[in-house]
């Protein structure tokens, strides 16, 4: 089939049948990070396996849905549960989500993670904005013929992370009494956990908190000219900087910080 935008025009006509109408802002919500979407006003529900041409997440801690409804004033449609690069989906495939959102005119993403902490200075809990990031997963979801309908043939990422959207979450967490550090995303393919070399390389590199996510929906988020937030749960101190790492972990801290989390994203978002 199906040119990429008929792809597109089914998944939205769909989304629209189902309630869906004006989107402001998308929403990708990470490992633990999924109940905001808990408090998005008159929801409208839709799971993974329902929508044309969307995956389905494997992940424990994403439940696999769309809801879409109003939070703090504004339209969004957010994402509980991502897809992965590492769970065997093209990377065109992991980024769909948001080529959804930009044809349903939304203007801006936030996208959250759970991320591993590279910067010595982190602590397990500690949520970081995300001011830039290093693409170290082997690929690009831009590979291939592009349309210059959906997008420039090289976007510009210089800005990938919005500059006035950063300063706005950084007043709002000084308001609240947020501790909200600032540093650079590291993207890896995973599934592995990084290993002690790659953790000290990528603190040379420049990384401050390292993931299996984000980079490719920001990229594709930059290409269809999206403004993106982006906000890192630092829910473990990377390998070789503590005993060891599982999963279960990263979902126990997101746990104990989402208070704070959801504070944060949903004044931030009544402030934009």
């Amino acid at each position: 089939m199906n040119s990429l935008q008929e792809k597109l025009k089914e998944t939205t006509d769909f989304i629209k049948s189902k309630g869906v109408d004006a989107v402001e802002f998308g929403l990708i919500l990470g490992s633990g990070l999924g109940e905001l979407a808990e408090e998005i006003e008159d929801p409208q529900v839709i799971t993974y396996d329902q929508i044309p041409h969307f995956p389905v997440s494997t992940v424990s801690g994403h439940a696999g849905q769309l809801v879409y409804g109003t939070l703090e004033g504004k339209k969004v449609l957010a994402m509980q549960g991502r897809f992965h690069y590492y769970e065997g989906y093209s990377m065109q495939t992991v980024t769909y989500p948001v080529r959804v959102m930009a044809a349903l005119k939304a203007h801006s993403l936030i996208v959250t993670n759970a991320a591993g902490g590279v910067n010595t200075d982190f602590e397990a809990g500690n949520l970081m904005l995300i001011n830039d990031h290093i693409n170290f997963m082997g690929s690009n979801p831009l590979f291939g013929p592009n349309n210059e309908e959906l997008g420039p043939r090289f976007p510009d990422m210089s800005e990938a992370y919005r500059l006035s959207y950063r300063q706005t979450a950084q007043a709002v967490a000084e308001k609240q009494g947020i501790a909200l550090r600032e540093g650079v995303y590291m993207g890896f393919s995973g599934p592995t956990y990084e290993t002690p070399a790659e953790v000290r390389f990528a603190r040379i590199a420049g990384a401050d908190a390292v993931g299996m996510s984000t980079v490719p929906e920001v990229i594709v988020a930059s290409h269809c000219g999206l403004n993106v937030l982006g906000i890192s749960c630092i829910t473990n101190l990377a390998a070789g900087m503590q005993k060891n790492l599982n999963h279960k972990e990263v979902v126990e801290t997101t746990e104990r910080v989402k208070v704070d989390f959801k504070t944060l994203v949903k004044e931030t978002l009544k402030a934009l």
